[in-house]
């Protein structure tokens, strides 16, 4: 009886789309970031836009005027492409020193208004894994992890992402490193 009632849930789940097109899951619509009281959410769409046309719109668009950013040099970072083989990705994910590294990213992103490591990593994980699957095989952007991220809205945690930012002497070394394969090297 269980086998038969095991069958039927996964018949069930196939036919509403999900073990078929792991992507039809909610993917992250908003990025909201903070710092203290300070909030503000950005759709996932004016993203993609610069990305795509190198130029921003709406809040975005002022967020990186104050901050003396141009629109082009953020466009290619979102489409900057880093290689990951889908395998070792998902292993190196889910092994100890995977846990490790997704645990410090996850005080960085998370889940808006939800920092529980039983939830955080797994979201980190899954963005990750079906992130790799869009575009370019065994290549990931930042735009594709945004779509991939199993959370309506993703928050990003300012104070945070600014320590790890000033560890690390430019945000080009930074693109640079994922960018040559860190994945081989260990």
């Amino acid at each position: 009886m269980k086998k038969l009632a095991t069958k039927s849930f996964i018949i069930l789940l196939s036919m509403c789309g999900i073990l078929s097109d792991p992507r039809a899951a909610k993917a992250a619509e908003n990025i909201t970031f903070f710092s203290g009281a300070f909030r503000r959410t950005i759709p996932v769409k004016n993203f993609e836009e610069l990305a795509e046309t190198g130029k921003a719109t709406g809040l975005l668009e002022d967020l990186l005027r104050l901050g003396n950013q141009k629109p082009e040099k953020i466009a290619d970072m979102l489409n900057q492409k880093v290689e990951l083989p889908i395998v070792l990705t998902s292993r190196l994910t889910n092994s100890k020193i995977g846990e490790a590294i997704i645990s410090r990213v996850a005080k960085i992103i998370h889940p808006i208004k939800i920092q529980d490591p039983a939830i955080t990593i797994p979201a980190i994980r899954s963005g990750v894994i079906i992130g790799i699957t869009y575009g370019e095989k065994e290549a990931i952007t930042a735009i594709d992890f945004m779509k991939a991220y199993p959370n309506k809205t993703m928050a990003i945690n300012l104070p945070e992402l600014f320590k790890v930012v000033s560890k690390v002497e430019s945000v080009s070394d930074l693109i640079k490193f994922f960018s040559d394969k860190p994945l081989e090297k260990l």
